[in-house]
């Protein structure tokens, strides 16, 4: 069974105009979507003789890949990267929910934040075995099913903080007044300090990082597919008061200034690269 859950991270993130691969997107169990945002794939078929590439703006998620036989656990990334795309292939990824990973890792979700680790340091041999038999699944819905089979099995107890994590986050994502911390700090009633403790315990990173996160996602995402429309209306439209900061962020986030994003994207450049 599926069902619809609040999102607690967006569908942005992929810089530029896609081409050269497709992505396409999963709901997890009812069951798991207390812990998993979605299951994702990314194929590519590349001709031969040119190579291609994928830019990202990382979630405030913690991700298991599967990629090239290899499974994984990828804590926050706090930077954008690239990805070569050669030939065919494929990736497969399972999405947790901002704050739901701590439950299966048993520590501090900072310390993690930014690193790649083996499945098998947190999951022993098992993960090994379950990223050979995902390697040989035929079709997305074989790779869900392994892959949900092996969670369920590892299902943690609930966690109340994993669910007011949750609502905090979908607040920052969802509710356009929601333009610093201290608003999320007055509508949820914990203090700043105390907030900012969760999250790093939790998430990763801090919550204005992730508030300054999902509006640069959505900033990108409006500027390459609206390539005409004025950077500073986007940046109003998304609580930036100050245009010189988002300028600054902007630019630090994805590599380019507003303008130069947008026209990149109009020529169907490949606009950054990490």
């Amino acid at each position: 069974m599926r069902e619809h859950h609040v999102a607690t991270t967006s569908e942005h993130g992929v810089l530029g105009v896609q081409a050269d691969f497709t992505l396409d997107r999963f709901p997890p169990a009812a069951d798991l979507a207390g812990a998993v945002e979605r299951h994702w794939l990314v194929e590519w078929h590349v001709p031969p003789g040119r190579a291609s590439s994928v830019t990202l703006l990382p979630h405030p998620c913690v991700n298991v890949v599967l990629d090239r036989g290899r499974l994984t656990v990828c804590g926050v990334g706090r930077e954008r990267f690239t990805y070569p795309l050669a030939g065919s292939g494929r990736v497969f990824g399972v999405k947790f929910r901002p704050g739901a990973f701590l439950p299966f890792l048993g520590r501090p979700l900072a310390e993690i934040t930014g690193a790649v680790l083996p499945a098998e340091q947190l999951w022993g041999p098992a993960a090994g075995d379950l990223a050979a038999r995902m390697t040989a699944a035929r079709g997305v819905d074989e790779l869900v099913a392994l892959a949900e089979a092996f969670l369920r099995e590892r299902l943690p107890a609930p966690d109340p903080q994993v669910e007011l994590v949750g609502r905090i986050v979908a607040a920052l994502l969802h509710d356009r007044s929601t333009t610093r911390v201290d608003d999320a700090t007055e509508r949820f009633g914990i203090p700043q300090r105390t907030l900012q403790r969760l999250f790093q315990r939790y998430v990763g990173v801090s919550p204005k990082w992730v508030l300054r996160r999902y509006r640069l996602h959505e900033a990108a995402a409006v500027l390459a597919r609206e390539q005409h429309r004025p950077w500073a209306e986007v940046a109003a439209d998304l609580g930036y008061f100050d245009q010189s900061h988002f300028i600054r962020d902007f630019t630090a986030a994805v590599g380019m200034t507003p303008v130069a994003y947008a026209q990149a994207c109009r020529r169907h450049a490949a606009p950054v690269s990490a």
